[in-house]
């Protein structure tokens, strides 16, 4: 009866990871209807993790004729200068009249050609259900969401069908779930050993790290609300990288209508 009961846990926490990625891939596609602001900070870490260099850009997320565009308005949490505010306008306006000028040909491959760049970033997340072992860990409040906590951990002897699904072999941790409607809450994960991505190109070390949380923006959307990732890995097997970069997203708003909304946004980096 034990194991049978443990069994039973063990189907009710992979089908919960299973409903949270079936909303995450509708949320995705509802992600476009949104405007919003993306915070940028990257930093380059010396052998020690110490910062050797810092590098933060804002942005804001719009969605032009199918496909998003961003809009610089601030550098190291500083406003743009007047000169730069205007080119990025003018930047904008421009990028406007083109979308508006393509012909319906021109128009399906550029939006198709995004949607191939994101399908492959986010191919991983189509292999959690079958490449880990999970176990519902409890319950928690994040947020003031009530969570399932799922514990996940990579199955043994699982083969990618990707190469970049191949981080999903050393990546284990926890994963935070709304109990309400399945929304993605938060996710930390932490590299147990070192794998090769791309062939031999690139080695992630063991010890690199992700944290993402998300937050419910109405109408049973749940998008990116922060994501820190710190890894260390070694390119073409000579040079090592090792940086620590930290991503927030806020001001989501519902777009009334996509494409002219040029005027400039209010936020603290204005």
């Amino acid at each position: 009866m034990a194991s049978l009961a443990a069994g039973l846990w063990a189907q009710d926490a992979r089908e919960i990871v299973q409903k949270a990625i079936e909303l995450d891939r509708r949320n995705f596609v509802q992600e476009r209807n949104y405007t919003y602001r993306q915070r940028e900070e990257t930093r380059e870490l010396d052998a020690s993790n110490k910062p050797k260099k810092v590098t933060i850009r804002t942005v804001d997320v719009q969605t032009i004729e199918g496909s998003p565009y961003r809009r610089l308005v601030a550098r190291d949490d500083k406003p743009i200068s007047d000169q730069e505010q205007k080119l990025e306008q003018q930047k904008l306006e421009f990028n406007i009249e083109e979308r508006r000028k393509e012909t319906p040909e021109q128009r399906e491959r550029r939006i198709a050609e995004w949607n191939r760049r994101e399908e492959r970033r986010r191919a991983p997340l189509r292999e959690v259900p079958d490449a880990y072992d999970f176990k519902l860990a409890g319950e928690e409040t994040v947020d003031g969401v009530g969570c399932y906590v799922i514990q996940a951990t990579p199955k043994p002897g699982y083969k990618p069908k990707s190469s970049a699904a191949a981080v999903l072999t050393v990546l284990a941790g926890r994963i935070w779930i709304s109990r309400k409607d399945y929304g993605w809450v938060k996710t930390e994960m932490e590299a147990r050993d070192t794998v090769a991505l791309g062939g031999f190109f690139v080695r992630l070390a063991k010890g690199s790290r992700i944290v993402i949380e998300q937050t419910a923006v109405g109408d049973g959307v749940w998008l990116p609300k922060f994501a820190d990732i710190q890894f260390s890995a070694r390119l073409l097997l000579v040079k090592n990288v090792r940086e620590h970069l930290v991503f927030q997203f806020s001001g989501y708003q519902k777009s009334a209508a996509e494409g002219p909304a040029v005027a400039t946004r209010t936020g603290a980096a204005q």
